[in-house]
């Protein structure tokens, strides 16, 4: 299997599987001299494991499963500062549940990558579905946090939030009640709303959907590669390949296709020292390049798949596929938007990163 790579100069390898004995990542191209400061890499998986609550009480939108997600740095970091070799780090799997897997050998499960796992392989990991497993996400988890201390270094911060989840929408953005409700929605009163909605869907067996919005501030003008490595491009790659995300926009997004160009372009101004924009509808990036504007872009999060209710599939015997139903046991998200917070935050630190230091080359 290739792909298990992303970055050019930042690049990180995750490897593991959902019910294996571990998984992890390798950070290589890490600056040395960087502290890593291996608290600040576990509360960032802390947010992301599974079971996990904003307020420490039951989150119906996430998973029973619980896993404490402890991270160990195997190499790269001596006496709490990068070496600039390898950094590498292992997460230990510690409350699978495999057997609740066991009628998955032959039956693909609607909505998973299973059939085009078998399609492609000739086999597949059916315990929780292996690599293609939501779980791989804390490794990059691990990952971006490492890129977070590093992009702190130049003051730049990024933050994510649920914008929309189970058709309601937050109607104001507050940046101190992300982490005070359990969908990290940024709007109180619209969480409250999701809560309720959601915790009906888990009792019909059912599942939702989703908007995440990010937002990078203190990015300077210049970043990204002007044709096939955009910066829009790169994070967009990034984030698509997060597996619950379908789809990205930047700034105004699609809604671009009813403006003018009056409309839609940013107006520029200068004070004498800086340009300042009077409107963002690029989103930060102008040609692949930030512009100095803080970069906001959405991404669409898919209903989870597995849910609580027969489904139509197919089964594979004998070389042939043949009809059936299927009902999924085991413990599941109902929606994955407050986890996949943590995982964005955590790509585009990592594109972020690697773009600070592709631009460390680029002239004198």
């Amino acid at each position: 299997m290739s792909g298990n790579t992303f970055g050019t100069i930042f690049r990180v390898t995750t490897f593991g599987e959902s019910h294996g004995a571990g998984l992890g990542a390798v950070v290589d191209g890490c600056p040395a001299g960087l502290e890593i400061d291996i608290n600040r890499i576990q509360e960032a998986l802390n947010r992301r494991r599974p079971g996990a609550s904003a307020d420490g009480k039951l989150n119906a939108a996430v998973t029973a499963r619980k896993e404490a997600d402890q991270v160990e740095i195997l190499s790269g970091v001596f006496e709490g500062v990068s070496e600039g070799t390898p950094i590498a780090m292992v997460i230990r799997n510690t409350s699978q549940k495999s057997k609740d897997y066991s009628n998955l050998a032959e039956t693909f499960r609607p909505g998973h990558a299973d059939f085009t796992f078998s399609e492609k392989y000739g086999n597949r990991d059916y315990r929780g579905g292996g690599r293609s497993s939501g779980r791989e996400t804390a490794a990059r988890v691990a990952a971006g946090a490492i890129a977070r201390l590093f992009l702190e270094k130049s003051g730049i911060k990024i933050t994510a939030y649920t914008l929309r989840a189970a058709g309601i929408s937050c109607k104001k953005v507050d940046f101190s009640q992300i982490e005070l409700n359990s969908l990290r929605a940024c709007d109180e009163e619209a969480a409250k709303l999701m809560e309720e909605r959601i915790a009906e869907l888990r009792s019909q067996g059912n599942s939702a959907g989703g908007i995440i919005e990010c937002v990078v501030e203190g990015v300077p003008a210049g970043l990204g590669e002007p044709v096939f490595d955009k910066l829009d491009a790169e994070l967009a790659k990034a984030v698509l390949s997060i597996g619950a995300v379908k789809g990205i926009e930047f700034g105004a997004g699609f809604e671009a296709a009813d403006l003018t160009g009056s409309q839609n372009n940013d107006k520029m101004r200068s004070s004498g020292s800086s340009v300042q924009f009077e409107t963002n509808n690029a989103g930060g990036i102008l040609g692949g390049m930030s512009n100095g504007n803080t970069i906001v872009f959405r991404a669409a999060v898919k209903p989870v798949p597995s849910i609580f209710q027969t489904q139509k599939t197919v089964t594979a015997k004998d070389g042939k596929f043949e009809n059936s139903d299927l009902l999924i046991e085991g413990r599941h998200d109902i929606c994955i938007c407050p986890r996949v917070v943590p995982v964005v935050e955590a790509m585009t630190a990592i594109v972020v990163a690697d773009m600070m230091l592709r631009n460390r080359a680029a002239k004198m």
